[in-house]
């Protein structure tokens, strides 16, 4: 039995003597999200890419927390539904590049190449909490610099492993764990870590163990300092340097968010012999250079965001520097990157690139609509490093939300989501989403 399976086995063997215990249950919550999801992104580029991909399909997240036992050693456990069911597809319309199964844009792929009529899976997790100090072993959502879950489609990405939080020192947080697996957004089986240059289902590489650890520190009120280690075995070490800095102005308040990676390979990534057995990076390198397919990247980034009113306008760039594409817990199936530039489409993180980002938002309670927001967004990459001519790329974004504030369907969230992505590096897609949300308290 795996550690982490043998843990959970045991503090849930130690939660059913202590169930009827205060707080366990009425410190306990459950509710119940309805997603329902399309997209329609037309690839306008390549011959031997799909022209459309169009699916749809209704997502149900179940979402239990119980409390936690009295005394010095509280238990709880965790519990996490997914249930994705399809409501249109089609074999022209269902792509998937890597012909396995959970290789399609929304819903995995059936034997015959088709999307399946549905998929899911349940997460549990057992917790303990000593004072300020909370173990978590099972199904995990990590929201770290160096590890994000995605959420970007009709059910959410999710880890398997182990994850210690603890508060005990006033305005510091300090954060450490394991991950083993992940189950994709469009997949209900979980599956070993990589990253892109060595996620290719059939003959890619893929591993258990991404250690992480790092802290966030809280200096005063409006400003915070972050650092993050994370290491994919046999791939590569990240380290992340963050600030963010909140300053009121006489007239709005403006925002600083500076990020720094440092990341270099690790283990078979390290040596060639490592490397020909496809532990690879993406990334930029001559046919004959030695260090072809190693990670080593740097990149930086700062975002300066004005608030006024109603009123939100950000200025950014980011700087991409290395042989290697920026390293990420990417399996191939939908991924996240902790980048200012990881947008809806593209993620503008090739060798090499820079990128300026603007971005324009409204919240509409202002005006006397609240509820309603509306964010424009432009991305502009140069300079990604071929063995030819330097390459581009742009991007441009609109979402607007809206979440009903009264009556029966208080709550009902509706969101449109439209991009452009023109680039050298990629092919050309212009996208489309459209996505209701509705949440029911159940405890």
């Amino acid at each position: 039995m795996k550690r982490s399976h043998f843990a959970l086995a045991v503090a849930l063997g130690v939660l059913a003597q202590q169930a009827a215990a205060g707080g366990f249950i009425e410190d306990s919550k459950a509710s119940l999200t309805l997603r329902n999801f399309y997209i329609n992104s037309d690839n306008r580029q390549f011959a031997d890419a799909p022209s459309k991909q169009e699916e749809w399909g209704q997502g149900f997240l179940f979402n239990y927390a119980s409390g936690y036992t009295e005394g010095t050693v509280g238990v709880g456990v965790d519990a996490l539904g997914l249930l994705g069911v399809k409501l249109d597809s089609g074999k022209g319309r269902h792509y998937n590049p890597t012909s396995a199964s959970y290789g399609g844009t929304v819903f995995p792929t059936d034997n015959d190449g088709r999307a399946k009529d549905d998929f899911g899976s349940l997460g549990v997790t057992g917790k303990v909490r000593i004072s300020k100090t909370e173990a978590r072993i099972g199904t995990l959502l990590p929201k770290l610099p160096v590890v994000t879950y995605n959420d970007g489609r009709l059910l959410p990405q999710t880890f398997e492993g182990g994850q210690v939080t603890s508060s005990e020192i006033a305005g510091l947080t300090l954060v450490g764990g394991q991950l083993e697996h992940a189950k994709g957004r469009n997949s209900s089986d979980a599956r070993g870590l990589s990253i892109a240059g060595a996620n290719n289902a059939r003959s890619g590489q893929f591993v258990n163990k991404f250690y992480f650890a790092g802290g966030d520190y809280k200096v005063s009120d409006n400003l915070l300092a972050q650092y993050y280690y994370g290491n994919l075995e046999d791939f590569y070490n990240q380290h992340f340097l963050g600030l963010t800095h909140n300053w009121a102005l006489p007239v709005g308040a403006l925002k600083s968010d500076l990020r720094y990676f440092y990341s270099d390979s690790d283990g078979k990534n390290a040596s060639v012999a490592g490397r020909r057995e496809g532990f690879r990076s993406s990334g930029n390198w001559a046919a004959n250079d030695p260090d072809r397919y190693e990670v080593d990247n740097r990149t930086w980034s700062a975002l300066f965001t004005y608030t006024l009113g109603g009123h939100a306008a950000s200025l950014g760039y980011q700087q991409v520097s290395g042989d290697s594409a920026f390293p990420f817990l990417n399996q191939g199936d939908g991924a996240t990157a902790y980048l200012i530039t990881d947008r809806q489409i593209g993620k503008f993180l090739s060798a090499g690139e820079r990128t300026w980002v603007a971005e324009y938002g409204y919240d509409f309670a202002k005006l006397g609509v609240p509820g309603l927001k509306a964010v424009g967004t432009y991305l502009k990459g140069s300079n990604i490093e071929t063995q030819g001519s330097d390459q581009g790329e742009w991007e441009r974004d609109f979402r607007l939300d809206y979440v009903l504030q009264d009556g029966p369907l208080k709550g009902l969230g509706v969101s449109w989501r439209n991009a452009a992505l023109r680039s050298d590096a990629a092919r050309d897609q212009d996208e489309n989403r459209l996505i209701l949300s509705y949440t029911l308290t159940l405890l």
